[in-house]
């Protein structure tokens, strides 16, 4: 069965966040259908996407590589998201519904459980959670779609460090939960702004002062995301 095209680039865009792919380096359909288990074909309109989404360039000679993005565009992405994400949570404020109420809170009363717990992996991962559904709370398709690009970008240009106060940062999280149950869209905005400022002074560009590297396809890790696996064919 033909594997959706979306589910190669999903799995292709991770790998470039996570590095298995460097900067620069060459990603040729071939490589790229035998380590994902599928045909060139979805590898090809994958490829397409990840260019519009900047990720991948196409190169005269080359074809397809990795993009390599310069510190003003990655500067530029963090302010983006800070004015975003403010919009977000107030749009969310007047849209939200209830289900969205109950994951935000369910996931604030893990934050902060974690939180004082110094459990970093799982707040990671729950902050992400938060804000995904922050974003889908706005019931904008095209505002979520453009955070979650931008989420992804900032994960592969920066390395991001712990809160220095993780259950303060939580606590910032439920103040947002209460403003956005309450309707008050300024405060929502208002505090989702302070937070994303504070977030944004413990990101670290990886890539400053290093050269891209080499156009070498085969200078990859082991990707961790075959797609070509049942649980995609359903």
């Amino acid at each position: 069965m033909r594997i959706p095209a979306h589910s190669v680039c999903t799995a292709i865009r991770d790998d470039i966040v996570a590095g298995v792919y460097e900067r620069g380096s060459r990603l040729t359909e071939e490589l790229l259908a035998r380590r994902y288990g599928v045909s060139r074909v979805p590898v090809r309109e994958a490829l397409r996407t990840l260019e519009a989404e900047g990720f991948v360039v196409t190169r005269r000679h080359a074809g397809a590589c990795v993009a390599e993005p310069t510190e003003q565009e990655a500067s530029d992405l963090l302010e983006m998201r800070m004015l975003l994400e403010p919009l977000g949570a107030a749009r969310a404020a007047q849209r939200r519904t209830e289900a969205h109420l109950k994951v935000l809170r369910g996931l604030v009363r893990l934050g902060q459980e974690r939180a004082r717990r110094g459990n970093s992996e799982d707040l990671r991962s729950l902050g992400g959670w938060f804000h995904e559904t922050l974003a889908q709370a706005s019931g904008s398709p095209a505002l979520t779609s453009t955070l979650a690009q931008l989420r992804h970008k900032i994960a592969w240009m920066y390395a991001v460090e712990a809160p220095a106060n993780p259950v303060e940062s939580w606590a910032e999280h439920g103040g947002i939960v209460d403003a956005v149950a309450r309707g008050d869209s300024e405060r929502a905005r208002t505090i989702t702004a302070l937070h994303t400022e504070r977030a944004t002074s413990a990101h670290r560009l990886r890539f400053a002062g290093r050269p891209a590297a080499p156009e070498r396809p085969d200078r990859v890790r082991t990707s961790q995301h075959p797609v070509n696996t049942p649980s995609l064919r359903h």
